[in-house]
């Protein structure tokens, strides 16, 4: 960190033209990335997803887009066929089973007056898993025709299109900034802020590149921007508040910049380190969106770590004494609040850690309930007129599992005999066999089989697979969105063990070399894993269970988006690692200098405590800023984001961490000597031990 400082410093002017570059280059891509970004969650090879492109290519319409359905009200069945058929020809190239088709009672209403038609419309626009403009085409043809609109694309629509990047980002820097001027009380307040935005626009810079020659999600998007700003503001916050402490205890100019490079600067390297390896586990994901996630995560830390150990020094020396400015309050990390809490957690060592443990395994116990998949079709939106129109179906005994039929692509000589089996599965409703070359072509047929229940709900899983298994023994391909949504859940958790592992192997590696102990990176990755699975507990309750229905006026999903606990995982791990790091190197230096574990707990996290809690609460702003993003599966994310920042910042850092290393004494410190010598780190021997 020496030369690097000494180099920055050498060449400042060089070091403000390079980032006023990025930025300038940063707003081009930032303005320019959507067009490039993809919508789609493909699992290249699995069944679904094969299924799905075979039924596009022979058939033109339907695989994984969901089908839209129609539902009108009418005594006489063939009278409300014409009708419906109508509305349906409204979207040229469209597969439309009508109740008077083969297998069309499934389509009427237990009160016998309630009648459906499903619409598979050919793959949209820009993503081809969806067609909102066939939507908005039958829902213009349905008006005055006594016909309604509802499915899973009219119920995404429905629920509003939320707000938009710059949006979010400017509501999270506005919260960060409260927050850094009430710890400031100066002008450095800005600066975080200025470092917040240089990273997140050599973010999306990079990000625009990858872009170009890879599949990048548009999820990433919002992640780059949210994460990108809490991210970079905590380094920063991390730099200036070590820089204050330097100045204040007499240190010059360039002296206090070298020091608080070689101590802060040398921690923010680390955590961000850290942070890129969670994240980047993620690229053994074999999903495309996913790996894209993993992507744009390792560029928010790498970026951030980037401007915090260049352009902030250069800041810092360039600006000096007028960043204290109007100095109302100075050495804002060394609160005798924090000092006081730390004793006593360190008194009470053994009641801090078991009740905070305990409040981590009960959540933990409810994550276990969590269910990856598609959630619920009615979660998807709270009120409308398509929300309304599934109501009037699952009344009239149709159920929400009309909206995510399966479709298996059989041999057309056969599709009526292999239709019986199909039928006779529990669950299933019925099976639709329409005429005509929208649903035979050549010697290829496709059926549309019916289940009851909504694939989110465990009946409507179980007849999803029995459907599958029948299929596949009957030597048919099954594809619709709900099997996609099953086979993308299993190549995402797939792959989780090893990703694990992975994280966790080079993560105990760093923080060994980091901390010249074994003991400590064990504990944080047990802890971290604690942590995450607490966050799981509270998005199961508040949205798989809907014990927080009224939040965003979203009810009960009864699933999570299978990509939600993944990307959790790997975010708040890497996250959850930040904090501990910023703990663990106050605890490391000032046990260097006396030896005393007991000691060196208040001094750490005395010196330390304020900070991490307002980089948690600026983080949590930035997060629940994310959670106004479109889409059910964001307010997921962000949700269990913010309550897992806040969760892991209060009762794990602030409670378990410093009352474990309390208990722990000497052991905190142990580090075989074979083990040093590999870290290159000299074996030293335990003071005080």
């Amino acid at each position: 960190m020496d030369r690097l400082t000494a180099a920055v410093l050498g060449h400042r002017r060089l070091v403000l033209l390079g980032w006023a570059v990025v930025v300038v280059a940063g707003m081009w891509a930032a303005a320019t990335i959507s067009s490039s970004l993809s919508r789609s969650f493909d699992a290249p090879g699995r069944p679904a997803f094969e299924a799905n492109r075979e039924i596009v290519k022979a058939f033109g319409a339907g695989g994984v887009v969901p089908p839209i359905v129609l539902v009108t009200q009418a005594a006489d069945r063939r009278a409300a066929a014409r009708r419906l058929e109508r509305v349906a020809s409204a979207v040229p190239g469209a597969r439309v089973a009508l109740p008077t088709d083969r297998g069309g009672a499934a389509l009427v209403g237990n009160d016998g007056h309630t009648v459906a038609a499903l619409v598979f419309p050919p793959p949209g626009r820009p993503s081809p898993d969806t067609n909102p403009q066939a939507v908005a085409a039958l829902s213009r043809a349905a008006a005055g025709a006594g016909v309604r609109v509802t499915g899973v694309d009219a119920l995404n629509q429905a629920r509003g299109g939320g707000t938009g990047v710059l949006v979010e980002t400017i509501l999270g820097g506005a919260g960060a900034l409260i927050v850094l001027a009430v710890v400031f009380a100066s002008v450095a307040a800005v600066v975080p802020i200025v470092i917040a935005i240089v990273a997140i626009l050599g973010s999306f810079l990079v990000l625009r590149g990858l872009a170009a020659v890879t599949e990048i999600s548009f999820v990433v998007q919002f992640i780059v921007a949210l994460i990108g700003l809490g991210v970079a503001i905590d380094y920063s916050l991390l730099v200036i508040v070590r820089w204050r402490e330097e100045r204040e205890g007499g240190a010059d100019r360039d002296a206090a910049i070298r020091s608080t490079m070689a101590t802060a600067g040398r921690a923010v390297v680390f955590s961000g380190t850290t942070v890129a390896v969670a994240l980047l586990a993620l690229v053994v994901v074999p999903v495309p969106a996913i790996r894209s996630i993993g992507y744009g995560g390792l560029l928010i830390p790498l970026v951030s770590v980037a401007a915090a150990v260049t352009l902030l020094p250069v800041l810092l020396h360039t600006a000096g004494e007028r960043l204290d400015w109007p100095a109302v309050r100075r050495a804002p990390s060394d609160g005798r609040h924090w000092r006081a809490w730390s004793a006593f957690v360190v008194r009470r060592r053994w009641p801090a850690a078991l009740s905070g443990i305990a409040l981590l395994a009960v959540l933990c116990a409810a994550g276990t309930t969590l269910n990856p998949g598609a959630p619920k079709v009615e979660a998807l939106s709270s009120g409308g007129a398509p929300k309304a129109t599934l109501s009037r179906l699952e009344q009239a005994g149709l159920g929400a599992g009309l909206l995510t039929p399966v479709e298996v692509l059989l041999t057309a000589g056969r599709a009526t005999a292999d239709s019986a089996p199909l039928a006779r599965i529990d669950g299933v409703r019925g099976v639709l066999r329409p005429a005509g070359s929208a649903w035979t072509r050549g010697d290829r047929a496709v059926l549309a089989v019916l289940p009851r229940q909504d694939a989110a709900t465990d009946s409507g899983a179980a007849t999803l697979h029995d459907v599958r298994t029948t299929a596949h023994r009957l030597g048919a391909g099954a594809g619709g969105p709900a099997a996609q949504t099953a086979d993308l859940t299993d190549a995402i958790y797939g792959s989780f063990v090893p990703m694990l592992l992975l994280i966790a192997v080079i993560t105990v590696i760093l923080l060994a070399r980091a901390f010249r102990s074994l003991v400590l990176p064990l504990k944080a990755i047990a802890l971290n894993v604690l942590s995450v699975g607490a966050a799981f507990g509270i998005i199961v309750l508040v949205w798989q269970a809907g014990h927080g229905s009224g939040l965003f006026g979203i009810q009960a999903t009864g699933a999570i988006t299978n990509w939600v606990p993944l990307a959790m995982f790997a975010f708040l791990f890497g996250l959850s690692m930040d904090y501990e790091v910023f703990i663990l190197s106050r605890i490391r230096e000032s046990y260097d200098q006396h030896g005393e574990t007991n000691r060196a707990v208040v001094d750490g996290l005395g010196a330390t405590g304020r900070l991490v809690t307002s980089a948690a609460i600026i983080l949590f702003l930035a997060f629940l800023a994310l959670g106004s993003a479109p889409g059910t599966e964001l307010k997921i994310f962000s949700t269990g984001l913010a309550a897992g920042i806040i969760l892991d910042a209060t009762v794990v850092r602030a409670l378990v961490v410093p009352a474990l290393v309390t208990l722990l004494g000497p052991a905190n410190w142990w580090l075989p000597r074979p083990l040093a010598r590999r870290l290159s780190q000299p074996a030293r021997q335990t003071p005080g031990a």
